[in-house]
């Protein structure tokens, strides 16, 4: 953005955009640890009523880790 923009964006919101950009992706990154917690949790409750096995919980809390990561690598 051109410092015209910046000092409009900053007189019409109250806040500066960079501080804009890291809220929207601190709510990105809270939601998708989030969504890692369920998944994790919700292939532990299979695997507890002997659905999975202790391979596919690895897998998948391995899988939305990896997620993670990469979220948060685009995110940084």
């Amino acid at each position: 953005m051109t410092v015209a923009q910046q000092t409009a964006f900053q007189a019409g919101s109250g806040i500066t955009s960079g501080t804009m950009l890291t809220a929207i992706a601190s709510m990105i990154l809270v939601l998708a640890f989030v969504w890692v917690i369920w998944v994790a949790f919700g292939t532990f409750r299979a695997w507890q009523d002997g659905q999975a096995t202790v391979f596919d919980l690895t897998w998948s809390a391995l899988r939305a880790s990896i997620v993670l990561m990469v979220l948060g690598f685009y995110l940084r």
